[in-house]
């Protein structure tokens, strides 16, 4: 049975994604192993492109085959975008089932309910899914109190000012 631990960043404040991937990094230079599967974002210019050079240990997935972010799509485009990211969701339920890496982090994961790529009980199924990580950690804007019984840590990430 696994033991182990769900934590999401959710909110409508920048840096979830930042703080997730600084637990990948951190886990890395624990010796651990970090899978990263990205959602939603495109292949925008890859802000995250150093993460290359922290392989094998911290792995980087992103299924959207769009150059821009899901949101920026037209109707067509994103039925077309819709199964790229559907074949990212199975493989995220691939790696935690095979417990091929301690720590996995699922960036945009609750953006997939929010736009209705995957209904509430995939995202509980694949919450409650049986593997052998140590750390499983969810980013979005939305939470839904629907997840809440399967999450150990939340923590909600607000804006308070930005004078940029």
């Amino acid at each position: 049975m696994n033991e182990g631990i769900i934590q999401i960043y959710y909110g409508e404040g920048h840096g979830k994604t930042n703080v997730a991937i600084g637990s990948a990094i951190c886990a890395a230079c624990e010796g651990k192993e970090a899978v990263i599967i990205q959602f939603l974002k495109g292949k925008e210019p890859d802000e995250f492109q150093i993460l290359s050079r922290l392989e094998p240990e911290v792995q980087f997935f992103r299924f959207d085959k769009s150059e821009v972010s899901y949101c920026e799509l037209s109707i067509q485009e994103r039925e077309q975008e819709k199964q790229n990211i559907l074949n990212g969701f199975n493989f995220a339920k691939k790696v935690i089932e095979t417990g091929e890496s301690d720590i996995i982090i699922l960036d945009e994961l609750l953006g997939l309910v929010d736009l209705g790529i995957v209904e509430q009980e995939d995202l509980v199924s694949l919450l409650t899914l049986e593997g052998d990580y140590k750390k499983l950690y969810v980013t979005g804007n939305q939470l839904d109190e629907a997840l809440v019984p399967h999450i150990d840590v939340i923590c909600r990430i607000s804006q308070e000012k930005d004078n940029a």
